[in-house]
């Protein structure tokens, strides 16, 4: 008989409790809450106990996908990544809308904010340059083309305070660029026994080297946790949720799911899109046509994440299928359907193509 320790998987309270009882070598099941409701009534703590003995007795828990420790961390680190890489972006919006309030309209001319010619724009004005011919001057590249526009953009109010402002976000900035490259080079030495794959899932159009990593943090490489690649899919929330009645399907919103995992594969999915003559920019595009852009990328992080599942269950690079795939298989299953219903109607039909 296998004795199993059952933990409810209750915001974070459950991890203190996993890692003691994982150092044990113990047979630990996480259950999601959501699994064990019972019915309405008196609740205490007995009885919710009781219930949960029932339902693993009755084989009725099944229990969550949960990584070994050294994924768990890996995981741990790509996340905080990703949380300061967010952050990044919101101190950079703040810094516009600190430039909006002094009437200095830089980001309708530049397209970065942070980039050389911004910085250096943005490092005078803090040192209390205003004039906007001295400003333009500090433009690079292409950027010096567009002078005249800088002047204009560049005519602002700015006064002591504002300025104070824009330095404390620049510094911000500059702490959360280098703690991003600390992280980018720990993540890359405990990346280094995951490099095959990493260069397997490159060849998926729209995945790069950080989505890349992303979703092996999120799923690792073993694909014998998923029994296939729907239950993935299901998993990382981009299935959609049953919801029937009478035979009618009431809602096709997808289930909930891991949310970092999913965030990246849509992404990557909008990253596809842009590509040309691919079979997921194919889909993407024929979807978005009836259904909406924010679905067809959800629908090609479902197939992303389906060929991520079996190019790591089978160790081989993903072949790209051409932007005329669908169209043909629907084209042959069409044919197919014809003849058999001609055949069960008696005849007997050859089928030749002709010369467009």
């Amino acid at each position: 008989m296998r004795l199993f320790y059952l933990i409810v998987s209750t915001g974070s309270f459950w991890k203190p409790i996993y890692n003691l009882l994982e150092l044990e070598n113990i047979n630990i099941l996480l259950v999601n809450a959501k699994h064990i409701k019972n019915v309405p009534g008196r609740k205490t703590d007995v009885k919710d106990a009781e219930w949960i003995a029932s339902l693993l007795r009755h084989g009725l828990l099944k229990g969550s996908f949960v990584p070994d420790r050294e994924q768990r961390e890996l995981r741990e680190l790509v996340r905080y990544r990703h949380s300061l890489v967010e952050e990044r972006s919101r101190e950079l919006n703040r810094i516009q809308k600190v430039l909006e309030g002094a009437n200095i309209k830089l980001s309708s001319v530049v397209s970065d904010i942070n980039g050389m010619s911004s910085r250096a724009i943005l490092e005078a004005l803090i040192s209390g340059v205003d004039d906007p011919e001295i400003l333009a001057e500090l433009s690079h590249g292409k950027l010096k083309n567009k002078k005249e526009d800088l002047k204009r953009a560049l005519k602002g109010f700015i006064n002591y305070h504002q300025r104070k402002m824009l330095e404390i976000q620049l510094r911000h900035i500059d702490y959360l660029d280098e703690e991003i490259e600390r992280l980018d080079e720990e993540i890359k030495n405990r990346m280094l026994p995951f490099e095959e794959d990493l260069a397997l899932l490159d060849t998926i159009p729209g995945v790069g080297r950080r989505t890349a990593e992303q979703i092996i943090a999120e799923i690792g490489t073993n694909m014998d946790q998923f029994p296939s690649a729907a239950h993935l899919c299901s998993w990382a929330g981009l299935c959609s949720g049953q919801n029937e009645s009478a035979g009618k399907r009431k809602s096709a919103r997808t289930r909930k799911g891991n949310k970092k995992l999913r965030s990246a594969l849509v992404e990557a999915a909008r990253a596809a899109s842009r590509a040309k003559d691919t079979y997921l920019s194919s889909q993407y595009h024929r979807i978005a046509a009836r259904r909406g852009s924010n679905r067809a990328a959800v629908a090609v992080a479902n197939s992303i994440l389906t060929i991520v599942y079996h190019i790591l269950k089978r160790r081989q690079p993903y072949i790209e299928l051409g932007p005329n795939f669908y169209e043909e298989k629907r084209r042959n299953m069409v044919i197919r359907q014809s003849l058999k219903k001609l055949e069960s109607l008696g005849l007997k039909v050859t089928v030749e193509a002709v010369a467009s």
